[in-house]
């Protein structure tokens, strides 16, 4: 019984470091080009609902410089945003997402994850973007500036702390094409 125990735990013990060892071997975003769909989630104060969304990922004739495209809905509704990733300092993690209208977001990448944090017109934005071998998940959670709460903790330094309580997440879970 304890062989077999040993041979159960040493099993997953090897298939955990297999899929760890594997992770960290990828190199974004060059192992993670390509095209995923799926649906968006909508979970707001207005309720909750759901649309078709797209994320292209990919290479240009341009060193370290990659279309980031996002598109939303279908048919007569779709929208399609052009956007350009760009590699500012990729063993850092420091990219920026170049909206070509002069907008541009910054964004750290650590193993397969992007993070972003902004604000658009008294909104609070940070996205979360997880790059896996078949899927991505695409995440954003909102919050009004005007809605922030301060408090204090009750020490010396009375620290001041401010929470922004999300109003909106968007998630979406998109199949690797």
């Amino acid at each position: 019984m304890k062989r077999f125990i040993y041979l159960i735990l040493a099993g997953f013990l090897f298939t955990s470091f297999s899929v760890a060892q594997n992770e960290d071997s990828k190199v974004f975003p060059i192992d993670y080009l390509g095209i995923y769909t799926g649906k968006l989630n909508i979970n707001s104060d207005d309720g909750t609902r759901e649309i078709a969304m797209e994320f292209h990922l990919k290479p240009t004739d341009s060193t370290d410089i990659y279309e980031y495209i996002l598109v939303y809905g279908e048919g007569d509704s779709r929208q399609q945003r052009n956007y350009t990733l760009r590699t500012l300092d990729q063993a850092m993690g420091k990219y920026v997402v170049d909206e070509n209208n002069g907008i541009l977001l910054d964004d750290k990448v650590v193993k397969n994850r992007m993070y972003a944090l902004f604000e658009v017109q008294g909104t609070l934005l940070t996205t979360f973007i997880t790059f896996k071998d078949d899927h991505m998940i695409f995440e954003i959670a909102a919050a009004k500036r005007e809605n922030a709460r301060t408090t204090y903790a009750e020490n010396e330094e009375k620290t001041e702390v401010i929470s922004y309580p999300v109003s909106t997440v968007q998630r979406a879970v998109l199949k690797k094409q």
